[in-house]
Order: structure tokens, then C-alpha cells, then sequence
């Protein structure tokens, strides 16, 4: 496998062709070795302060330690937990507490605190970074289908967290996990690329275009219509690089190179502040020039990187 964009290579095996046992995974909630990542409100716990390394470590609860706060709100910590999967040295899970007011306050002996992904997500480690975004992905999906979409009854949790089931018997449509597709492109044409600055973005940084796939669209339709509508350009051959789960709240980022073929840029004014031509030198001296890029950890600045040390 080629470099694992951050976000991504949570190693961990996910037990697909197992998920469905109940007495396999009631088994799995009491062994010595199942660890609970809790999410409350969007937000992961994580240790209140980093470490020496600067980096925030994971905090990981018991299935005894939740199962009181799950109890609280007449709920099973069964149904409460979903799995993540496992890994030589664990057994690991997720549960969303956001219906508890202050879950910490029942952890007093923990130095724990949630955390948005945004905030901390450049201070955690790779594989730590995989499974917060798993974690707060699958609870996010959970969150927003409580009821079925075909008949509006009750759903239910099945096969250990990863489908829904609707409670109808006129019905019982099994709803499935989602992860909505967007497309993520360096547009360039030679020595240049195109920027942008979102407006949706406080910050005065610039970044790759992007946007949604609609339906009945190809990837490679996706990132011509897009660059279109946002900057006016047209693009010709458009090469795929590498994806990345983006969990805010649910995408993937497809990632592409788009060869420019014209080059007048006309801002769509709706979602963009800004778009212009840079010069490869000008994004490589950057700092020096004080352009503001990209996170290091996002898909965008691994195609703008690569493209500025010529190694695409």
C-alpha cells in the first residue's frame, strides 16, 4: 500500500464476517481486554493534557465503566456499544454519551477531556488519528438515523453497531452505514496552480478545490463540474492520487490532479472568497511569503506538496 493519507490506517481488523453473532459479541463486551472510546456531542475523549511528545493520547474506558451511565438513560450497554474491531492487544469499541449531561463527572479518577477533532487533530498519532475518525464517524452516522427513512418507525442497532434495522414488520429495511463521496483536486497547468480561499474559512488560508459528487456522476465528472462552477476553468486529464476519511462529519476525499486547459479564473462568489494562479516557487517558499496553506494533515496539502517538489 502507498503512503496512508492521516485519518486513515487505523490497523485494525474490523470482523466483518463475525459482527453478526450477538452471543460472540456479548462475549466480547465482558473480556478483560475491551477498551470503549466514548464520544459526547462530536467530540472524542482524549487526555486532558498532552504528553512530552506534544501529543494527545486516547482515554480509554472499561464496558463496566459506561455501563452505569448507559443505565442512567434505561439503556443496555449491549446496544449501546458498537464495535471498532480488534487488534493484538485489545478488543476495542465506541459509545456515544452525548445524552449524558457531564459523563466525565463519572470518572473523577480520569485526567480525561473531549476534545473536537479539528482542534487536536494534527497532536495525535496516526493510528490514534485513524480510530478517533472511525469512532466519530460511526457515531455520527448512528446519531442521524434513529428512525427509518422508507417508513419513519424506530430503528434498532444490529451486527455489533454496523447496520440499522427498521423496527416495522411491514417493513425492516436494513439501513447501512454512509459516507458521502466528495472529490479533492490540485488543478495546475506547468509551473502553476490554482488556490482558493473558502469562505466558510475564519482563517486566510489558501487550499485545493473541492466539492461533492452528484448522483448519476463520475469522479472524473465531478471534478471537471466542480472546478467549472467554482473558478471557471476547464480541465482535461484528470489522474486519481489517494483518498481520505474526512469525519466532519461523514466524507471521504477522493483526491485528484486535474491538468488546467484554459486559464482565466472567475470566482463563483457563493462558496469561494478568493481563487488565484500561484507560482510553484511562491507555494514552496510559502512561509517566507507568508501564504497560509492547507493543514499538513489533510489530502490537499499532500497534492499540493508533492506537486511542489515535482514528485507527480
Amino acid at each position: 500500500m502507498n503512503h496512508v493519507n492521516f485519518y486513515a490506517g487505523a490497523d485494525i481488523d474490523r470482523v466483518g464476517e463475525k459482527r453478526r453473532d450477538t452471543v460472540w459479541f456479548n462475549g466480547l463486551i465482558t473480556a478483560n481486554e475491551a477498551r470503549v472510546l466514548p464520544v459526547w456531542r462530536g467530540k472524542n475523549m482524549v487526555g486532558r493534557e498532552p504528553d512530552a511528545n506534544g501529543v494527545f493520547q486516547i482515554a480509554w474506558v472499561s464496558p463496566e465503566q459506561v455501563a452505569p451511565l448507559v443505565a442512567a438513560k434505561n439503556g443496555d450497554v449491549a446496544d449501546a456499544l458498537y464495535l471498532l474491531g480488534e487488534r493484538e492487544d485489545g478488543i476495542y469499541f465506541t459509545v456515544d454519551l452525548s445524552a449524558i449531561d457531564d459523563p466525565l463527572g463519572a470518572w473523577p479518577e480520569l485526567d480525561a477531556a473531549f476534545a473536537g477533532l479539528r482542534e487536536i487533530g494534527a497532536f495525535v498519532d496516526h493510528a490514534d488519528g485513524a480510530m478517533l475518525s472511525y469512532a466519530k464517524g460511526l457515531n455520527h452516522w448512528h446519531s442521524r438515523h434513529p428512525f427509518c427513512s422508507d417508513c419513519g418507525a424506530p430503528t434498532n442497532v444490529g451486527d455489533s453497531g454496523h447496520v440499522r434495522v427498521c423496527s416495522s414488520a411491514d417493513c425492516g429495511v436494513t439501513h447501512f452505514p454512509r459516507t458521502d463521496p466528495a472529490v479533492i483536486m490540485l488543478v495546475h497547468q506547468g509551473d502553476r496552480c490554482i488556490l482558493a480561499h473558502n469562505k466558510r474559512n475564519k482563517t486566510p488560508s489558501y487550499s485545493t478545490l473541492a466539492g461533492f459528487v452528484e448522483p448519476g456522476e463520475s469522479l472524473e465528472e465531478a471534478v471537471a463540474r466542480e472546478v467549472m462552477e467554482e473558478v471557471g476553468v476547464r480541465v482535461g486529464r484528470v489522474t486519481y492520487h489517494s483518498s481520505q476519511p474526512w469525519p466532519f462529519p461523514g466524507n471521504l476525499m477522493l483526491g485528484f490532479h486535474a491538468e488546467a486547459l484554459s486559464e482565466d479564473i472567475t470566482v463563483d462568489g457563493i462558496e469561494l472568497a478568493e481563487a488565484r494562479w500561484f507560482d510553484r516557487e511562491e507555494v514552496r517558499d510559502a512561509k517566507k511569503n507568508g501564504l497560509i496553506l492547507s493543514r499538513p494533515i489533510s489530502i490537499s496539502r499532500r497534492l499540493l506538496d508533492e506537486w511542489v517538489n515535482e514528485t507527480v
